[in-house]
């Protein structure tokens, strides 16, 4: 087996789309940055979120039992960067943008470049992560034609061509 430190390495090598995957319900409203999204299927529509089981809000998204993934346009690398900060408390997450209650109860971004309103339908625990098999209920999509990606450990904006 190879080191983790080789493994991340390697991984941050890998582009990503970044996205503020939140949740709201019986245990509050919380969310995160993450560039571990991924399609699965799409019959169910159905997407893949990994989240580290060490996240102060991993108990919530279990409870909650629904989330959006929001991704994220050029525009909002400060965004991503604050839902990425364990100095920030929810509340102050969240007042960094404009946000809409989604049918399922999360939070959708009003200026995502794509908003999925998701039931998180099964989950496995694989090391220190949780993947989340998200069924998709509703999606929009925006005008918006530059996408915020990381890539060897930096975000970028890419636009379209």
């Amino acid at each position: 087996m190879i080191d983790s430190s080789a493994f991340k390495n390697a991984m941050a090598l890998l582009s990503g789309a970044v996205s503020v995957i939140t949740s709201d319900g019986p245990a509050g409203r919380c969310g995160f940055t993450a560039s571990a999204v991924c399609s699965v299927t799409d019959s169910p529509p159905t997407l893949l979120v990994c989240m580290n089981q060490a996240s102060q809000s991993h108990g919530a998204f279990r409870r909650n039992a629904v989330l959006a993934v929001n991704v994220l346009a050029g525009a909002h690398q400060d965004l991503a960067s604050v839902f990425a900060s364990r100095d920030l408390s929810m509340e102050q997450r969240f007042a960094a943008s404009n946000w809409t209650s989604l049918p399922s109860g999360a939070p959708g971004m009003d200026e995502a470049l794509v908003c999925f309103d998701c039931r998180i339908a099964h989950h496995h625990e694989v090391g220190t992560h949780t993947v989340f098999y998200c069924e998709i209920d509703s999606l929009a999509v925006s005008d918006n034609q530059e996408a915020l990606v990381y890539f060897n450990r930096a975000f970028h904006r890419l636009g379209a061509a």
